[in-house]
């Protein structure tokens, strides 16, 4: 350490330390922040629903072929599957860790697919959907009716058309998942008119299917000698409670018409009716936005207030924003935390160096250090492609104390060798640096040891993700 640059060429070391500075400055402002790093394996979830049926029938006719089919699917690890008594489906595949989500989501519609001919026409009808599975949650909102004016149904239907839209052309936005149901139209059968005319769900199900859908007509008059020719229009799929109830279902010899309404009513209802819906004793409907992949949820949650801010004076009168929760709120304690630590540790440095040692200058130069090396520490994490993150504010509180002790040990090094008679400042730092350069090191090596698990982890906790998560079925859950 005798020969050590930094040491001959001081001026040179204070000018990298202001390079480094700056630049780790630079990175900080421009890293992600998110709650929790990308350490969960990527999962894929598909979902649909087979109505009116049991658990056991659901098992058998929808998740079965359904896995039978995603099995195998290129880099899958596992998948869980569950079926409840109100007829909805979930299977959630998971992935290798370092997957690319997108590649996933493609191979396992390319599957699910293939299974689509085994499946019951009436899940068909309802669709199959695959999409990726986002877990970083950027906010947690609700809209509610502040006078009562309008339902949860009415708040949940606001929400489908108009907010989660433009939530989803947010970039950074990954998923929007809101809990409430929407607007649909609801035919309530009775049983006894039905069976007094000899007709079946099934009757009403056609009629309905043969009376409300989209079909290209034609023409008229295409190649003849007609001067005219005429495309003909059809009004398509019906839209209104009463072109519902006009739909015929039977007809009898003398010209009398069996209409829908003769035998059920029908009006606009909710979706269904498992969960009602309040938000501090009002009705309202609550939603989650998630975040996207390597997006700075910081920026994301500004841009997502905006909007919020924006909608404010076109919404409905009696409805208003309720912000419950972001992941902001976590994120700023910690950072709080992490500067709070700084200011205690150079505070501490302070006192300790200058009690012990009596001297301004040496009780400058650790406090200096530590801001040098923790703005270089930025530059390193964004290099490494890391986020700041609860675990990376956690390796930051790491590197305070290390960087503190190695500073003060350095420091009282250089002291002591001065007050031995070494009278150049240069030959008592060299002299000094050879003695503790071990201890310094060993120091260093620790934290390091501490600080890789962390930054590594992702590929650690996808490895024992899928050793201690066997395959789940839920069949009967409630």
């Amino acid at each position: 350490m005798k020969n050590n640059i930094f040491i001959n060429r001081y001026v040179m070391a204070c000018a990298i330390s202001i390079v480094i500075a700056l630049v780790g400055f630079i990175c900080m402002k421009s890293l992600p922040i998110e709650q929790y790093p990308n350490i969960a394996p990527p999962t894929v979830r598909v979902i649909t629903s087979y109505t009116g049926a049991d658990a056991n029938t659901i098992m058998k006719s929808v998740v079965q072929p359904l896995e039978e089919n995603i099995n195998g699917v290129p880099d899958m690890t596992y998948m869980t599957s569950s079926a409840s008594s109100s007829g909805d489906v979930s299977i959630v595949v998971y992935f290798k860790q370092g997957t690319d989500p997108d590649i996933a989501a493609v191979n396992v519609q390319n599957r699910v697919s293939r299974a689509s001919a085994l499946l019951p026409a009436d899940v068909n009808k309802v669709g199959v959907q695959v999409m990726k599975q986002q877990s970083n949650i950027l906010q947690i909102g609700a809209i509610r009716s502040v006078d009562g004016k309008y339902d949860d149904d009415f708040v949940a239907n606001y929400i489908d058309i108009n907010l989660k839209p433009r939530l989803m052309r947010i970039t950074g936005v990954g998923d929007v998942m809101a809990l409430g149901n929407t607007y649909a139209l609801r035919i309530w059968l009775k049983p006894d008119v039905m069976a007094q005319y000899g007709l079946e769900p099934n009757d009403v199900f056609a009629a309905i299917g043969g009376q409300s859908f989209i079909s290209a007509t034609g023409s008229l008059g295409a190649q003849s000698e007609n001067a005219y020719q005429y495309t003909m229009e059809y009004k398509g799929t019906l839209k209104s409670i009463e072109e519902f109830n006009d739909i015929v279902l039977k007809s009898s010899d003398g010209g009398h018409l069996l209409h829908l309404s003769d035998v059920a009513d029908v009006e606009i209802g909710a979706m269904d009716y498992n969960f009602i819906s309040n938000i501090g004793g009002k009705p309202g409907t609550i939603f989650m936005v998630f975040q996207a992949p390597g997006a700075n949820a910081t920026e994301v949650n500004a841009r997502i207030d905006q909007l919020y801010e924006d909608l404010k004076p076109m919404m409905p009168a009696g409805l208003e924003f309720v912000k419950l929760e972001t992941s902001d709120d976590f994120l700023y304690a910690a950072i709080g935390n992490v500067v709070e630590t700084l200011i205690i540790a150079i505070i501490l440095v302070i006192l300790v160096v200058f009690f012990f040692l009596q001297n301004f200058k040496a009780t400058i130069i650790p406090s200096i250090s530590i801001i040098v090396s923790l703005l270089g520490t930025f530059a390193i994490v964004s290099l490494a492609g890391f986020s700041l993150n609860i675990l990376t504010l956690f390796a930051l509180v790491l590197a305070i104390g290390t960087v503190v002790d190695d500073a003060i040990v350095v420091v009282e090094a250089v002291m002591a060798k001065m007050e031995g008679g070494i009278t150049d400042a240069k030959r008592a730092t060299s002299e000094a640096m050879s003695d503790v350069s071990v201890a310094v090191v060993s120091c260093t090596l620790v934290f390091m040891a501490v600080f890789i698990p962390v930054a590594f982890m992702p590929g650690t906790s996808g490895s024992f993700f899928t050793q201690s998560r066997p395959w789940v079925c839920r069949a009967c859950q409630p």
